[in-house]
């Protein structure tokens, strides 16, 4: 049997030998990713625990960062932007699904993308997920040091310490708490994001409802409208490449599909459940948002422009929960960040795409410790800069390239139709839907920043590289 790099385990081959695989499939049960070495990974994360990471992850950025920005830029219309994401989402969420239940393994949208195109295409975007997955966590935790500063404001004990403000080390500090927890269990974290996405979402409905029947003047004041599109219908475009940070979580389900119990039935549900559930939360703060403050003094209030709303609403009590909210929202989406991160660089790692050390397991644990390591550490480094829209911008270009190649994936494993290819969901009329899902996801690159665009591609163009300089004798195409 082929080796690769010394690799013990991986499904990775070398040019010309028979693939891993053909003669001694993995074992995918509803417990456990079973290999001929050995188990990989204990599959102890369920239904709920699928939908919390994917509803967990999206729901911080979408209500609890953006609402400020994406109102300056679009008006009211921005709840067309968010509209637009859920729509280009759903579109990939489908094609994800069937690939993911003949795939339920770590590594997602790179595991699935390396079996249908190839080696070259996996690794590049493996590599670029592992480092968007970085530039979105770093994002959540800069959002987290903005809710605990502003809380701390709110006690009266101010937002800085010997004059430096206490945004960054926060964030730093909750970095490093959260890949700690992540080292010691994924069950732990699962654990974690269960209860905090069930007390987020029971603050969320409950002021959003208040919300809502204020904004019709069944409380307060009815207000006067301002016109739903300000600025035009060009900056809905690119505020919906900017606010597509916020639905990143469904992919995060699929990366972490081989802890995933009942993949065939739990995966497609956990995401296309996560996308349609945060659509609709997205929506409904842009609608009370707007019609409570106005865009302009959204804008003006930034990242925490929903708590400006809280207070608007109900005083410091509103103030008080919708800063508990968010700070729930921003640890949870930043902790199923980290948890998908880590599983990115363990499925390369696998794959000797990157040096095998990274896919090392802690055998106390059961977890892959230096994988964590690699996700945790560079995440730190992006939050010291800081660049909240430069940051949820790289990430979502980085997720909209794998996204465009996983529905390409699916088309080329539909056309193929391998013997080990048997998913237990299948996207009816695929060729139409991963064929829109594909051109969304492309286009809407296009609407972003041009910083984002140029260190987007520059990742890519390293990462092609990294691949050529020391794993360009991989090869992945078509093995399970």
């Amino acid at each position: 049997m082929g080796t690769s790099r010394g690799n013990g385990g991986s499904n990775a081959n070398r040019a010309g030998e028979t693939p891993v695989g053909t003669g001694h499939p993995e074992t995918v049960t509803d417990e456990t990713t079973v290999t001929e070495e050995g188990t990989e990974l204990e599959r102890s994360i369920g239904l709920a625990g699928g939908l919390s990471i994917g509803v967990g992850t999206m729901i911080g950025a979408g209500i609890f960062v953006f609402p400020g920005l994406a109102a300056g830029r679009a008006g009211p219309a921005a709840a067309g932007s968010f509209t637009i994401g859920a729509v280009i989402a759903l579109l990939v969420a489908l094609p994800a699904s069937e690939l993911a239940t003949a795939m339920p393994k770590s590594g997602g949208g790179y595991y699935f993308i390396s079996r249908a195109l190839g080696a070259l295409p996996g690794a590049v975007v493996g590599i670029s997920i592992w480092l968007g997955l970085v530039f979105a966590t770093a994002f959540y935790l800069v959002g987290f040091g903005n809710y605990a500063a502003e809380m701390l404001q709110q006690a009266g004990l101010g937002t800085s310490i010997g004059g430096i403000g206490v945004i960054t080390p926060l964030a730093l500090v909750f970095g490093v708490l959260l890949t700690a927890l992540n080292l010691v269990g994924t069950e732990n974290a699962a654990k974690l994001q269960n209860y905090v996405v069930g007390l987020l979402l029971s603050i969320l409905v409950a002021f959003l409802g208040y919300g809502g029947l204020d904004a019709i003047g069944v409380f307060g004041t009815q207000t006067t409208p301002e016109a739903f599109a300000p600025f035009g219908v060009a900056p809905v475009f690119t505020t919906a490449a900017l606010v597509f940070t916020s639905y990143l979580g469904f992919a995060q389900v699929a990366t972490v599909a081989g802890d995933i119990k009942k993949p065939g039935r739990n995966l497609p549900l956990a995401m296309v459940g996560s996308v349609l559930a945060v659509g609709v939360l997205y929506v409904a703060t842009i609608f009370v948002a707007t019609s409570a403050m106005g865009s302009a003094a959204l804008r003006d209030a930034g990242e925490t422009a929903i708590v400006s709303v809280a207070d608007q609403f109900l005083g410091t009590a509103g103030v008080v929960a919708i800063l508990l909210a968010g700070l729930l929202a921003t640890v949870s989406s930043a902790n199923a960040s980290i948890l998908s991160t880590s599983r990115a660089v363990f499925a390369v790692s696998k794959d000797a795409l990157i040096p095998a050390f990274a896919s090392h397991m802690n055998l106390r644990y059961g977890t892959p410790h230096v994988a964590l390591a690699m996700a945790g550490g560079p995440v730190l480094v992006l939050v010291a800069l800081g660049e909240t829209e430069v940051l949820a911008e790289v990430a979502s270009f980085l997720h909209l390239v794998m996204y465009g190649l996983m529905c390409v994936a699916l088309v080329a494993m539909r056309r193929n139709e391998p013997e080990w290819y048997d998913p237990d969901f299948r996207v009816p009329a695929y060729r139409l839907v991963a064929g829109l899902g594909a051109l969304a996801s492309f286009g809407l690159i296009f609407f972003m920043q041009l910083a984002s665009q140029v260190i987007g591609v520059v990742i890519m163009i390293a990462a092609a590289g990294w691949y050529k300089y020391y794993a360009s004798d991989v090869t992945l195409k078509g093995v399970l």
